[in-house]
C-alpha cells in the first residue's frame, strides 16, 4: 500500500528456538521473540504490530493509511491498533497450539466469537475500521487470514468474509498474498 520496498525473512515458529530463512535465531534480532519485528536501515528495531504500521504509515503521510498525529482521527486508528493486537491478535494465541485443551478451546472460541460480534456491528456500515483503508485494516486482516488455520470460520459473520474479501482484492494485498507464498 505504500510503494516501499522491503525484504521480508520467514520465521520458522516450530523450531526451538525460532530460527530465520538465513539461519539466525529470532531471538537475537528480537530478544521478545515472539512478536513482528522491523529493522529499519540503520539497524535500529522496531517490534509490536500496532507500532510498525503506524511507523511505516507515517513515512509515506501522503498515502493516508493513518491519520495526522495529534488529531482525533488518530487516536482513534490507535483504539482500533490496540483493539487489534490485545483483543484479536492475543485473543487468537492459545488457539495456535495444537495440543490446546477442548474445553479451553471452546472457551477462547466463544471469547473470539464475541471479538468477532463486535467487529461485525462497527463494520456492517462502512467498509473499513475507519471508513478508509488504514493500517489498522492491514493489522485486522492479517489476524481474520489465521481463521482457517485455526479451524474456526468467519461464517456467522458475513460482513467480516465480505470485509475479508475486499481487503483481500486491494492489488497490494495480492501482490504481498504471492510474494508470501499464501496465494
Amino acid at each position: 500500500e505504500l510503494g516501499m520496498t522491503y525484504q521480508a525473512e520467514k520465521v520458522d515458529l516450530r523450531a526451538m528456538p525460532h530460527v530465520t530463512e538465513s539461519g539466525k535465531t529470532f531471538s537475537d534480532i528480537n530478544p521478545k521473540g515472539s512478536v513482528p519485528a522491523l529493522v529499519l536501515d540503520n539497524g535500529e528495531l522496531l517490534t509490536e504490530g500496532a507500532v510498525i504500521v503506524q511507523y511505516l504509515a507515517d513515512q509515506a503521510p501522503a498515502k493516508q493509511l493513518a491519520p495526522a498525529q495529534g488529531s482525533m482521527a488518530r487516536y482513534r486508528l490507535q483504539e482500533w491498533l490496540n483493539y487489534v493486537a490485545s483483543e484479536i491478535h492475543k485473543g487468537f494465541g492459545l488457539l495456535f497450539v495444537p495440543n490446546v485443551a477442548d474445553d479451553t478451546r471452546k472457551i477462547l472460541t466463544e471469547r473470539v466469537n464475541k471479538r468477532m460480534d463486535f467487529l461485525a456491528s462497527k463494520l456492517a456500515d462502512k467498509p473499513y475500521l475507519m471508513g478508509e483503508f488504514s493500517v489498522a485494516d492491514a493489522y485486522l486482516f492479517t489476524c481474520l487470514n489465521w481463521v482457517p488455520h485455526l479451524k474456526l470460520s468467519l461464517e456467522p459473520w458475513p460482513v467480516l468474509q465480505a470485509y475479508q474479501k475486499r481487503v483481500a482484492e486491494r492489488p497490494a494485498v495480492q501482490q504481498v498474498l504471492k510474494d508470501e507464498g499464501l496465494i
